[in-house]
Protein backbone atom coordinates (compact mmCIF):
# COMPACT_ATOMS: atom_id res chain seq x y z
CA UNK A 1 0.00 0.00 0.00
CA UNK A 2 0.81 3.48 -0.33
CA UNK A 3 0.26 6.91 -2.06
CA UNK A 4 1.59 9.80 -4.03
CA UNK A 5 1.24 13.24 -4.96
CA UNK A 6 2.54 15.94 -7.12
CA UNK A 7 2.17 19.44 -7.62
CA UNK A 8 3.58 21.88 -9.93
CA UNK A 9 3.71 25.30 -9.67
CA UNK A 10 2.40 27.56 -12.84
CA UNK A 11 4.79 30.20 -14.31
CA UNK A 12 1.62 32.40 -14.59
CA UNK A 13 0.88 32.01 -10.74
CA UNK A 14 1.51 34.82 -8.14
CA UNK A 15 0.97 33.03 -5.29
CA UNK A 16 3.48 33.41 -2.88
CA UNK A 17 2.73 29.35 -1.62
CA UNK A 18 5.25 27.01 -2.85
CA UNK A 19 5.40 23.57 -4.12
CA UNK A 20 6.03 22.99 -0.71
CA UNK A 21 3.15 24.24 0.99
CA UNK A 22 0.74 22.15 -1.48
CA UNK A 23 2.59 18.57 -0.71
CA UNK A 24 2.19 19.44 3.65
CA UNK A 25 -1.64 20.33 2.78
CA UNK A 26 -2.14 16.56 0.73
CA UNK A 27 0.46 14.31 2.26
CA UNK A 28 -1.32 14.01 5.45
CA UNK A 29 -4.68 13.41 4.31
CA UNK A 30 -3.11 10.01 2.18
CA UNK A 31 -1.56 9.24 5.52
CA UNK A 32 -3.88 6.02 5.49
CA UNK A 33 -2.35 4.52 2.75
CA UNK A 34 0.95 3.90 5.01
CA UNK A 35 2.47 5.32 7.96
CA UNK A 36 6.54 4.09 7.53
CA UNK A 37 7.67 7.16 5.69
CA UNK A 38 7.88 9.52 2.80
CA UNK A 39 9.90 10.80 0.10
CA UNK A 40 10.24 13.87 -1.70
CA UNK A 41 12.04 14.83 -5.14
CA UNK A 42 11.98 18.85 -6.13
CA UNK A 43 12.94 20.85 -9.40
CA UNK A 44 14.00 23.90 -9.79
CA UNK A 45 15.60 24.36 -13.20
CA UNK A 46 18.90 26.37 -12.11
CA UNK A 47 19.39 23.31 -9.11
CA UNK A 48 17.41 20.40 -10.65
CA UNK A 49 16.65 18.03 -8.40
CA UNK A 50 16.74 17.61 -4.19
CA UNK A 51 15.60 15.04 -2.85
CA UNK A 52 14.22 14.70 0.86
CA UNK A 53 13.84 10.73 2.54
CA UNK A 54 12.18 10.42 6.15
CA UNK A 55 11.04 7.20 8.32
CA UNK A 56 8.33 9.81 9.89
CA UNK A 57 4.87 9.33 9.22
CA UNK A 58 3.38 11.77 6.75
CA UNK A 59 1.70 13.76 8.57
CA UNK A 60 5.03 14.95 10.43
CA UNK A 61 5.59 16.27 6.34
CA UNK A 62 4.04 19.95 7.55
CA UNK A 63 6.87 19.94 10.77
CA UNK A 64 9.39 20.32 7.97
CA UNK A 65 10.69 23.62 7.40
CA UNK A 66 12.21 23.87 3.64
CA UNK A 67 12.66 27.81 3.94
CA UNK A 68 15.49 27.00 6.78
CA UNK A 69 17.03 24.31 4.99
CA UNK A 70 17.51 25.98 1.32
CA UNK A 71 16.25 29.33 1.18
CA UNK A 72 17.47 29.72 -2.67
CA UNK A 73 15.57 26.54 -3.61
CA UNK A 74 12.32 27.31 -4.39
CA UNK A 75 11.31 24.29 -6.96
CA UNK A 76 8.73 24.73 -9.24
CA UNK A 77 7.76 21.01 -9.33
CA UNK A 78 7.55 17.99 -7.31
CA UNK A 79 6.52 14.53 -6.49
CA UNK A 80 6.06 12.97 -3.51
CA UNK A 81 5.57 8.91 -2.37
CA UNK A 82 4.27 7.75 1.31
CA UNK A 83 4.77 4.24 1.74
CA UNK A 84 3.71 1.21 3.95
CA UNK A 85 6.31 -1.68 6.12
CA UNK A 86 7.33 -4.42 3.91
CA UNK A 87 9.80 -7.05 4.68
CA UNK A 88 12.14 -4.44 2.68
CA UNK A 89 11.51 -2.17 5.30
CA UNK A 90 15.60 -1.20 6.69
CA UNK A 91 16.29 -1.19 2.46
CA UNK A 92 16.86 2.20 1.03
CA UNK A 93 15.72 0.85 -2.14
CA UNK A 94 12.51 0.54 -0.88
CA UNK A 95 12.48 4.17 -0.39
CA UNK A 96 10.73 6.43 -3.44
CA UNK A 97 10.71 8.44 -5.35
CA UNK A 98 13.43 6.58 -6.90
CA UNK A 99 15.80 7.71 -9.73
CA UNK A 100 18.32 6.87 -12.25
CA UNK A 101 22.46 8.05 -12.18
CA UNK A 102 21.83 10.39 -14.97
CA UNK A 103 22.82 13.93 -15.12
CA UNK A 104 21.09 16.84 -16.80
CA UNK A 105 17.81 16.22 -19.05
CA UNK A 106 18.43 12.59 -18.97
CA UNK A 107 17.78 12.52 -15.17
CA UNK A 108 14.47 10.49 -14.16
CA UNK A 109 12.65 10.32 -10.57
CA UNK A 110 9.53 7.94 -10.18
CA UNK A 111 6.61 7.56 -7.39
CA UNK A 112 4.61 4.75 -8.03
CA UNK A 113 1.24 3.52 -6.32
CA UNK A 114 0.67 -0.38 -7.29
CA UNK A 115 2.40 -3.19 -8.55
CA UNK A 116 3.35 -4.96 -11.54
CA UNK A 117 2.31 -7.95 -11.87
CA UNK A 118 4.86 -9.18 -15.07
CA UNK A 119 8.37 -8.04 -13.22
CA UNK A 120 10.10 -11.16 -13.18
CA UNK A 121 9.92 -11.45 -16.91
CA UNK A 122 10.55 -7.88 -17.43
CA UNK A 123 13.68 -7.58 -14.81
CA UNK A 124 14.82 -10.72 -16.66
CA UNK A 125 14.39 -8.95 -19.89
CA UNK A 126 16.42 -5.92 -18.73
CA UNK A 127 18.96 -7.93 -16.81
CA UNK A 128 19.66 -9.58 -20.07
CA UNK A 129 20.39 -6.29 -22.06
CA UNK A 130 22.72 -5.05 -19.40
CA UNK A 131 20.82 -3.27 -16.80
CA UNK A 132 21.21 -3.62 -13.17
CA UNK A 133 19.37 -3.39 -10.13
CA UNK A 134 19.88 -1.69 -6.80
CA UNK A 135 16.79 -3.67 -5.45
CA UNK A 136 13.64 -5.40 -6.14
CA UNK A 137 11.17 -2.91 -6.37
CA UNK A 138 8.82 -2.42 -8.96
CA UNK A 139 9.33 1.07 -9.09
CA UNK A 140 12.90 0.95 -9.78
CA UNK A 141 11.68 -1.58 -12.52
CA UNK A 142 9.16 0.75 -14.26
CA UNK A 143 12.15 3.27 -14.09
CA UNK A 144 14.47 1.38 -16.07
CA UNK A 145 11.94 0.47 -18.54
CA UNK A 146 11.17 3.95 -19.29
CA UNK A 147 14.96 4.82 -19.36
CA UNK A 148 15.13 2.13 -21.42
CA UNK A 149 12.75 3.80 -24.32
CA UNK A 150 14.09 7.29 -23.53
CA UNK A 151 17.82 5.56 -24.20
CA UNK A 152 17.06 3.96 -27.31
CA UNK A 153 14.34 6.04 -29.07
CA UNK A 154 15.40 9.16 -28.24
CA UNK A 155 18.31 10.09 -26.19
CA UNK A 156 20.63 8.46 -28.36
CA UNK A 157 19.37 10.25 -31.18
CA UNK A 158 19.43 13.61 -29.52
CA UNK A 159 15.54 13.88 -30.20
CA UNK A 160 12.77 14.98 -27.68
CA UNK A 161 11.21 12.50 -25.57
CA UNK A 162 7.49 11.80 -26.99
CA UNK A 163 5.83 10.95 -23.72
CA UNK A 164 2.81 9.37 -25.61
CA UNK A 165 4.69 7.18 -27.25
CA UNK A 166 6.67 6.48 -24.50
CA UNK A 167 3.63 5.36 -22.59
CA UNK A 168 1.98 3.72 -25.11
CA UNK A 169 4.85 1.37 -25.41
CA UNK A 170 5.14 1.15 -21.23
CA UNK A 171 1.56 0.35 -21.07
CA UNK A 172 1.82 -2.13 -23.47
CA UNK A 173 4.32 -4.21 -21.86
CA UNK A 174 3.09 -4.18 -18.19
CA UNK A 175 0.44 -6.37 -16.57
CA UNK A 176 -0.97 -4.94 -13.08
CA UNK A 177 -1.89 -1.60 -11.19
CA UNK A 178 -0.31 1.24 -12.21
CA UNK A 179 -0.13 4.87 -10.50
CA UNK A 180 2.50 7.18 -10.71
CA UNK A 181 4.19 9.99 -11.10
CA UNK A 182 7.60 10.92 -13.12
CA UNK A 183 9.63 13.84 -13.07
CA UNK A 184 12.60 14.17 -15.51
CA UNK A 185 15.77 16.67 -15.45
CA UNK A 186 13.74 19.45 -17.39
CA UNK A 187 11.14 19.69 -15.01
CA UNK A 188 8.17 18.14 -16.92
CA UNK A 189 5.91 15.91 -14.75
CA UNK A 190 3.94 13.11 -16.15
CA UNK A 191 1.16 11.55 -14.41
CA UNK A 192 0.29 8.08 -15.74
CA UNK A 193 -2.47 5.53 -15.07
CA UNK A 194 -2.42 2.53 -16.48
CA UNK A 195 -5.25 0.82 -19.02
CA UNK A 196 -6.50 -1.52 -15.58
CA UNK A 197 -7.21 1.68 -13.48
CA UNK A 198 -6.81 -0.23 -10.20
CA UNK A 199 -5.42 2.06 -8.22
CA UNK A 200 -6.94 5.59 -8.46
CA UNK A 201 -4.74 9.01 -9.73
CA UNK A 202 -6.60 12.41 -9.25
CA UNK A 203 -5.85 15.93 -10.85
CA UNK A 204 -6.87 19.68 -9.81
CA UNK A 205 -5.65 22.75 -11.54
CA UNK A 206 -6.08 25.42 -8.53
CA UNK A 207 -7.47 28.66 -9.16
CA UNK A 208 -4.39 30.52 -7.56
CA UNK A 209 -1.81 28.61 -10.39
CA UNK A 210 -1.06 25.20 -9.31
CA UNK A 211 -1.22 21.54 -10.77
CA UNK A 212 -1.50 19.27 -8.49
CA UNK A 213 -1.26 15.53 -8.44
CA UNK A 214 -2.84 12.64 -5.54
CA UNK A 215 -3.82 9.19 -5.16
CA UNK A 216 -7.56 10.38 -3.79
CA UNK A 217 -9.21 13.75 -4.36
CA UNK A 218 -9.52 14.17 -0.34
CA UNK A 219 -6.14 15.48 -0.87
CA UNK A 220 -7.55 18.86 -2.58
CA UNK A 221 -10.63 19.13 0.10
CA UNK A 222 -9.96 23.01 1.38
CA UNK A 223 -8.65 24.14 -2.00
CA UNK A 224 -10.50 26.00 -5.07
CA UNK A 225 -10.29 24.87 -8.65
CA UNK A 226 -11.26 21.87 -10.95
CA UNK A 227 -10.46 18.72 -9.94
CA UNK A 228 -10.96 15.39 -12.26
CA UNK A 229 -9.97 11.88 -12.12
CA UNK A 230 -7.29 11.30 -14.54
CA UNK A 231 -8.69 7.85 -16.41
CA UNK A 232 -7.14 4.46 -17.20
CA UNK A 233 -4.89 4.55 -20.17
CA UNK A 234 -3.69 7.89 -19.82
CA UNK A 235 -0.99 10.71 -19.15
CA UNK A 236 -1.09 14.47 -18.18
CA UNK A 237 1.94 15.59 -19.52
CA UNK A 238 3.02 19.47 -18.06
CA UNK A 239 6.07 21.36 -19.88
CA UNK A 240 8.74 21.99 -16.70
CA UNK A 241 9.19 25.53 -18.34
CA UNK A 242 6.11 26.78 -20.15
CA UNK A 243 3.17 25.02 -17.54
CA UNK A 244 1.17 24.18 -20.38
CA UNK A 245 -0.52 20.20 -19.56
CA UNK A 246 -2.12 17.62 -22.19
CA UNK A 247 -3.88 14.84 -21.41
CA UNK A 248 -3.53 11.73 -24.07
CA UNK A 249 -4.80 8.43 -24.16
CA UNK A 250 -1.65 6.29 -24.39
CA UNK A 251 -3.78 2.51 -25.43
CA UNK A 252 -5.94 1.51 -28.58
CA UNK A 253 -8.40 0.52 -26.77
CA UNK A 254 -10.98 2.45 -24.11
CA UNK A 255 -10.44 0.83 -20.13
CA UNK A 256 -13.29 1.77 -18.02
CA UNK A 257 -12.02 1.98 -14.43
CA UNK A 258 -12.35 -0.84 -12.08
CA UNK A 259 -10.88 0.27 -9.24
CA UNK A 260 -9.85 -1.82 -6.54
CA UNK A 261 -12.73 -2.61 -3.60
CA UNK A 262 -10.13 -2.65 -1.10
CA UNK A 263 -9.95 1.46 -1.86
CA UNK A 264 -13.65 1.83 -0.86
CA UNK A 265 -14.09 -0.59 2.07
CA UNK A 266 -10.37 -0.39 3.86
CA UNK A 267 -7.52 1.88 2.04
CA UNK A 268 -9.00 5.26 0.88
CA UNK A 269 -9.23 8.48 3.28
CA UNK A 270 -13.31 8.64 4.55
CA UNK A 271 -13.57 11.84 3.31
CA UNK A 272 -12.51 10.59 -0.18
CA UNK A 273 -15.31 10.92 -2.75
CA UNK A 274 -16.51 8.65 -5.67
CA UNK A 275 -20.22 9.91 -6.20
CA UNK A 276 -20.22 10.10 -2.61
CA UNK A 277 -17.92 10.09 0.49
CA UNK A 278 -16.65 6.57 1.25
CA UNK A 279 -17.32 8.10 4.82
CA UNK A 280 -21.25 7.25 3.19
CA UNK A 281 -20.56 4.04 1.73
CA UNK A 282 -19.53 2.60 4.65
CA UNK A 283 -21.89 3.77 7.00
CA UNK A 284 -24.56 2.54 4.89
CA UNK A 285 -22.62 -0.64 4.34
CA UNK A 286 -23.02 -0.75 8.55
CA UNK A 287 -26.95 -0.40 8.21
CA UNK A 288 -27.30 -3.01 5.48
CA UNK A 289 -25.47 -5.46 8.13
CA UNK A 290 -27.57 -3.93 11.18
CA UNK A 291 -30.69 -5.43 9.40
CA UNK A 292 -29.25 -8.98 9.06
CA UNK A 293 -28.14 -9.10 12.05
CA UNK A 294 -31.24 -7.91 14.03
CA UNK A 295 -32.67 -10.94 13.20
CA UNK A 296 -30.51 -12.65 15.18
CA UNK A 297 -30.23 -10.62 18.22
CA UNK A 298 -32.93 -12.02 20.41
CA UNK A 299 -32.51 -15.90 19.12
CA UNK A 300 -28.64 -15.81 19.35
CA UNK A 301 -28.24 -12.80 22.06
CA UNK A 302 -29.76 -13.68 24.62
CA UNK A 303 -30.46 -10.51 27.09
CA UNK A 304 -27.02 -9.67 28.26
CA UNK A 305 -25.80 -6.29 27.40
CA UNK A 306 -25.01 -5.91 23.77
CA UNK A 307 -22.36 -3.30 22.98
CA UNK A 308 -21.49 -2.37 19.44
CA UNK A 309 -17.51 -1.40 18.97
CA UNK A 310 -15.48 -1.12 15.74
CA UNK A 311 -12.21 -1.69 14.52
CA UNK A 312 -10.06 1.49 15.05
CA UNK A 313 -9.59 3.18 12.49
CA UNK A 314 -11.32 2.00 9.63
CA UNK A 315 -14.28 0.02 10.97
CA UNK A 316 -16.24 3.33 12.28
CA UNK A 317 -18.43 4.41 9.94
CA UNK A 318 -19.68 0.12 9.83
CA UNK A 319 -20.40 0.30 13.37
CA UNK A 320 -21.93 3.50 13.54
CA UNK A 321 -24.44 2.54 10.46
CA UNK A 322 -24.64 -1.29 12.36
CA UNK A 323 -25.80 1.07 15.48
CA UNK A 324 -28.36 3.70 14.20
CA UNK A 325 -29.87 0.24 11.80
CA UNK A 326 -29.98 -1.87 14.95
CA UNK A 327 -31.63 1.46 17.03
CA UNK A 328 -34.17 1.60 14.39
CA UNK A 329 -35.41 -1.78 14.92
CA UNK A 330 -35.70 -1.01 18.61
CA UNK A 331 -32.66 -3.26 19.73
CA UNK A 332 -31.19 -2.59 23.40
CA UNK A 333 -27.95 -1.44 22.71
CA UNK A 334 -24.95 0.91 23.62
CA UNK A 335 -21.94 2.43 20.86
CA UNK A 336 -18.70 2.17 23.01
CA UNK A 337 -15.59 1.43 21.51
CA UNK A 338 -13.64 -1.13 23.55
CA UNK A 339 -10.77 -1.53 21.41
CA UNK A 340 -7.75 1.02 21.43
CA UNK A 341 -4.80 1.04 19.81
CA UNK A 342 -1.57 1.84 21.08
CA UNK A 343 0.56 2.65 17.14
CA UNK A 344 -0.50 3.86 14.19
CA UNK A 345 0.78 1.13 12.07
CA UNK A 346 -1.53 -1.34 9.60
CA UNK A 347 -1.30 -4.67 10.21
CA UNK A 348 -2.04 -6.06 6.44
CA UNK A 349 1.57 -6.02 5.55
CA UNK A 350 4.40 -7.69 6.54
CA UNK A 351 6.40 -11.02 7.29
CA UNK A 352 3.63 -13.50 9.29
CA UNK A 353 5.47 -13.61 12.53
CA UNK A 354 6.59 -9.71 12.68
CA UNK A 355 2.85 -8.85 11.82
CA UNK A 356 0.84 -11.29 14.77
CA UNK A 357 4.03 -9.57 16.81
CA UNK A 358 2.86 -6.49 16.05
CA UNK A 359 -1.08 -7.55 16.33
CA UNK A 360 -0.47 -8.35 19.96
CA UNK A 361 1.18 -5.15 20.59
CA UNK A 362 -1.14 -2.56 18.51
CA UNK A 363 -4.86 -3.13 20.15
CA UNK A 364 -5.49 -3.19 23.63
CA UNK A 365 -9.14 -3.31 25.43
CA UNK A 366 -9.94 0.13 26.04
CA UNK A 367 -12.82 -0.44 28.38
CA UNK A 368 -12.91 -1.95 31.60
CA UNK A 369 -16.70 -2.37 31.67
CA UNK A 370 -17.33 -5.44 29.28
CA UNK A 371 -17.56 -8.09 31.80
CA UNK A 372 -20.69 -9.79 30.79
CA UNK A 373 -21.82 -7.85 28.00
CA UNK A 374 -22.38 -9.23 24.19
CA UNK A 375 -19.85 -7.17 21.90
CA UNK A 376 -20.39 -6.65 18.42
CA UNK A 377 -17.12 -5.97 16.94
CA UNK A 378 -17.63 -4.18 13.24
CA UNK A 379 -15.03 -4.13 10.22
CA UNK A 380 -14.92 -3.58 6.88
CA UNK A 381 -13.31 -7.38 6.09
CA UNK A 382 -12.20 -10.32 7.72
CA UNK A 383 -8.87 -11.48 5.51
CA UNK A 384 -6.41 -13.85 7.35
CA UNK A 385 -8.66 -13.74 10.97
CA UNK A 386 -5.33 -13.10 13.13
CA UNK A 387 -6.37 -9.76 13.98
CA UNK A 388 -9.91 -10.57 14.86
CA UNK A 389 -8.61 -13.69 16.96
CA UNK A 390 -6.36 -11.67 18.87
CA UNK A 391 -8.82 -9.08 19.59
CA UNK A 392 -11.63 -11.45 20.60
CA UNK A 393 -9.50 -13.82 23.10
CA UNK A 394 -8.41 -10.30 24.52
CA UNK A 395 -12.61 -8.99 25.12
CA UNK A 396 -13.14 -12.56 25.92
CA UNK A 397 -9.93 -12.13 28.81
CA UNK A 398 -11.41 -9.20 29.69
CA UNK A 399 -14.57 -10.52 30.96
CA UNK A 400 -16.58 -9.96 27.75
CA UNK A 401 -19.47 -13.34 27.62
CA UNK A 402 -19.61 -13.66 23.93
CA UNK A 403 -17.85 -11.62 20.91
CA UNK A 404 -20.19 -11.37 17.43
CA UNK A 405 -17.96 -10.19 14.23
CA UNK A 406 -20.02 -8.13 11.87
CA UNK A 407 -18.24 -8.13 8.51
CA UNK A 408 -18.80 -5.34 5.50
CA UNK A 409 -17.80 -7.61 2.91
CA UNK A 410 -17.89 -11.05 1.91
CA UNK A 411 -15.55 -14.10 2.66
CA UNK A 412 -12.04 -12.78 1.11
CA UNK A 413 -11.84 -15.84 -1.22
CA UNK A 414 -8.82 -14.82 -3.53
CA UNK A 415 -5.33 -13.14 -3.16
CA UNK A 416 -4.16 -9.42 -3.98
CA UNK A 417 -1.15 -9.25 -5.95
CA UNK A 418 -1.80 -5.22 -7.29
CA UNK A 419 0.03 -3.79 -3.83
CA UNK A 420 -2.62 -4.91 -1.21
CA UNK A 421 0.42 -7.76 0.16
CA UNK A 422 -2.18 -10.44 0.19
CA UNK A 423 -0.32 -12.79 -1.68
CA UNK A 424 -1.49 -16.17 -1.29
CA UNK A 425 -4.67 -17.77 -0.67
CA UNK A 426 -3.43 -20.05 1.73
CA UNK A 427 -3.17 -17.36 4.09
CA UNK A 428 -6.95 -16.66 3.74
CA UNK A 429 -9.28 -17.49 6.98
CA UNK A 430 -11.61 -19.01 4.12
CA UNK A 431 -8.97 -21.40 2.85
CA UNK A 432 -7.73 -22.25 6.24
CA UNK A 433 -11.22 -23.55 6.93
CA UNK A 434 -12.35 -24.82 3.52
CA UNK A 435 -9.77 -27.24 4.03
CA UNK A 436 -11.82 -28.92 6.94
CA UNK A 437 -14.65 -29.39 5.14
CA UNK A 438 -16.35 -32.32 3.53
CA UNK A 439 -15.36 -32.56 0.05
CA UNK A 440 -18.74 -31.96 -1.15
CA UNK A 441 -19.02 -28.97 0.85
CA UNK A 442 -15.52 -27.92 -0.19
CA UNK A 443 -17.01 -28.04 -3.91
CA UNK A 444 -20.09 -26.08 -3.32
CA UNK A 445 -17.86 -23.37 -1.77
CA UNK A 446 -15.93 -23.21 -4.94
CA UNK A 447 -18.35 -20.72 -6.57
CA UNK A 448 -17.81 -18.20 -4.07
CA UNK A 449 -19.62 -15.40 -4.65
CA UNK A 450 -22.07 -17.60 -5.82
CA UNK A 451 -22.27 -19.59 -2.86
CA UNK A 452 -25.97 -20.86 -1.31
CA UNK A 453 -27.00 -19.30 1.62
CA UNK A 454 -26.82 -22.07 3.62
CA UNK A 455 -23.30 -22.88 2.88
CA UNK A 456 -22.30 -19.53 4.15
CA UNK A 457 -23.89 -19.84 6.70
CA UNK A 458 -21.58 -22.61 7.38
CA UNK A 459 -18.59 -20.57 6.34
CA UNK A 460 -19.51 -18.17 8.84
CA UNK A 461 -19.48 -20.29 12.12
CA UNK A 462 -16.60 -22.57 11.00
CA UNK A 463 -14.74 -19.19 10.52
CA UNK A 464 -16.38 -17.99 13.56
CA UNK A 465 -14.67 -21.08 15.55
CA UNK A 466 -11.46 -20.65 14.30
CA UNK A 467 -11.28 -17.24 16.04
CA UNK A 468 -12.98 -18.20 19.49
CA UNK A 469 -16.33 -15.39 18.15
CA UNK A 470 -19.88 -16.14 18.53
CA UNK A 471 -20.95 -16.33 15.46
CA UNK A 472 -19.93 -14.15 11.98
CA UNK A 473 -21.73 -12.16 9.77
CA UNK A 474 -20.38 -11.48 6.18
CA UNK A 475 -22.65 -9.19 4.23
CA UNK A 476 -23.60 -10.84 1.38
CA UNK A 477 -22.05 -10.09 -2.34
CA UNK A 478 -24.81 -9.10 -3.98
CA UNK A 479 -25.19 -6.57 -1.03
CA UNK A 480 -21.80 -4.83 -1.43
CA UNK A 481 -22.34 -4.50 -4.82
CA UNK A 482 -25.29 -1.90 -4.66
CA UNK A 483 -23.57 -0.13 -2.38
CA UNK A 484 -20.31 0.30 -3.99
CA UNK A 485 -20.21 3.39 -6.27
CA UNK A 486 -20.30 2.31 -10.10
CA UNK A 487 -21.55 -0.84 -8.98
CA UNK A 488 -19.78 -4.36 -10.26
CA UNK A 489 -18.77 -2.35 -13.79
CA UNK A 490 -17.07 0.30 -11.58
CA UNK A 491 -14.76 -1.63 -9.18
CA UNK A 492 -12.53 -4.70 -8.90
CA UNK A 493 -14.64 -7.18 -6.90
CA UNK A 494 -11.76 -10.33 -7.43
CA UNK A 495 -10.97 -10.76 -3.56
CA UNK A 496 -15.11 -11.85 -3.31
CA UNK A 497 -15.35 -13.86 -7.14
CA UNK A 498 -11.64 -14.83 -8.00
CA UNK A 499 -12.30 -13.48 -11.57
CA UNK A 500 -8.86 -11.16 -11.39
CA UNK A 501 -8.83 -8.02 -13.06
CA UNK A 502 -5.20 -8.76 -15.36
CA UNK A 503 -4.04 -11.58 -17.17
CA UNK A 504 -1.21 -12.50 -15.27
CA UNK A 505 -3.18 -11.99 -11.97
CA UNK A 506 -5.50 -14.97 -13.07
CA UNK A 507 -3.05 -17.21 -14.50
CA UNK A 508 -1.13 -16.28 -11.21
CA UNK A 509 -4.12 -16.71 -8.84
CA UNK A 510 -5.16 -20.44 -10.86
CA UNK A 511 -1.42 -22.09 -10.07
CA UNK A 512 -2.13 -20.72 -6.39
CA UNK A 513 -5.91 -22.51 -6.14
CA UNK A 514 -4.45 -25.30 -8.26
CA UNK A 515 -1.39 -26.32 -5.81
CA UNK A 516 -3.63 -26.00 -3.47
CA UNK A 517 -6.13 -28.34 -4.09
CA UNK A 518 -2.98 -30.87 -5.70
CA UNK A 519 -1.93 -30.75 -1.96
CA UNK A 520 -4.96 -32.35 -0.62
CA UNK A 521 -5.22 -36.14 -0.21
CA UNK A 522 -6.84 -37.30 -3.97
CA UNK A 523 -9.73 -38.60 -2.27
CA UNK A 524 -10.55 -35.14 -1.05
CA UNK A 525 -10.27 -33.25 -3.78
CA UNK A 526 -12.80 -31.30 -5.56
CA UNK A 527 -13.53 -30.77 -9.38
CA UNK A 528 -12.79 -26.72 -9.56
CA UNK A 529 -12.95 -25.34 -13.37
CA UNK A 530 -9.56 -23.76 -12.79
CA UNK A 531 -7.23 -23.63 -16.27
Amino acid sequence: MSGVAGAVLLPSSHSQETVYDRLKHMLPKLALRGQAGFGLAAFMHEKRVQYTKSSRPPREFTTIDYHEQDADFRPRAAIAHIRSPSSREHDESDVQPVHNDQAGRRHLAISLDGALLNADELRKELLGQGYSFDGETDAELLLKLIERTCQNDYWCHALPVNHERLFREIDNCIDGAVSALLLDGEGNLIAFRNRYGLRPLEFMQTNDGFLLFASENCAFSGLQGNAEEILPGHIKYVNGRTGEWLDRSVCDARYNARLCAYETLYLGNPETSRRQTYLETRYNIGAALGKLIARRLTAEMGSAPIIISSMPRTGGPYADGLFASLAEEGAVIRRQEVIATQCSQRTLLGVVDERISLISQKYRVAEKDVAGSTIIMVDEALIRGDTSRAVTNMLLSAGAKAVHWAIGSPPIVAPNYYGMGIDTIDELAFWQIWKTLAPEQRKQSLRFHNIEPQMLRLIESTIAVSINAAAITYLPFQVLVSFLPQGHDGNDLSPFTFEMPTPAGQKRANRNLNKLIADLPSQNQPSPEVT
